[in-house]
């Protein structure tokens, strides 16, 4: 892998965690770069973001597309045309044909609101409330072909509160977020972080995370 490890985000919204990955790939001693950043929504305000950093931006909306698959070729190629090392998604909204999740096996990542293997899917703090848990939190993980099911990274735990609202569990859940994806991507960009047998490893060490990490 080269010494500055080349990474593509792909958004659909915000874009606080592309944001999160943006500042944090400013620091001296941080081993990857954003080279570009593709959206497949034009009001998709992380594009904003993207370019003030001075970062490429594409939108290539999945409505001009007849089907997912002939998208997804579409989306590769345009990733493809920039040469990454690693591929991020970060609120991209969409799910991922297998042809695509194959193509970046190894090197395709993902944050979702919830301590994983728990809600899977959407709207995960509502969920998250109505089961009364007591805990929440947010998973990296290694993208595979079924939804939000690849091997984990780095997972955090928030405590649930006696008044939070979907509202407030999403800020906290976002704060976390925000600093354990940049932290996946550093592993994986100087190199320790790698997939397995579907088990992930750091340095050699299979990584079994828990809410604890």
């Amino acid at each position: 892998m080269a010494s500055t490890c080349r990474v593509v985000v792909l958004i659909s919204g915000n874009g606080s965690n592309l944001q999160a990955i943006i500042d944090a790939s400013q620091q001296k001693d941080y081993p990857a770069r954003v080279v570009a950043v593709l959206s497949n929504k034009t009001e998709a305000y992380g594009l904003h973001r993207a370019q003030a950093a001075g970062i490429d931006t594409q939108i290539i909306e999945h409505s001009a597309y007849s089907d997912r698959i002939t998208y997804d070729q579409a989306l590769m190629q345009a990733i493809d045309h920039y040469q990454p090392d690693l591929v991020v998604l970060a609120g991209f909204m969409r799910i991922l044909s297998d042809d695509f999740v194959q193509h970046y096996e190894n090197r395709l990542l993902n944050i979702h609101p919830s301590l994983l293997p728990k809600y899977k899917g959407l709207h995960t703090h509502r969920r998250v409330l109505e089961a009364g848990d007591k805990q929440h939190g947010a998973s990296v993980h290694f993208v595979t072909p079924s939804l939000d099911d690849g091997p984990l990274i780095l997972q955090t735990a928030i405590e649930v509160r006696p008044d939070d609202t979907v509202a407030s569990l999403a800020k906290r859940v976002h704060a976390v977020e925000h600093r354990i994806y940049p932290q996946a991507i550093r592993w994986f960009a100087e190199g320790r972080l790698h997939r397995k047998d579907n088990r992930t490893y750091l340095d050699n060490t299979e990584l079994k995370p828990n809410a604890g990490t």
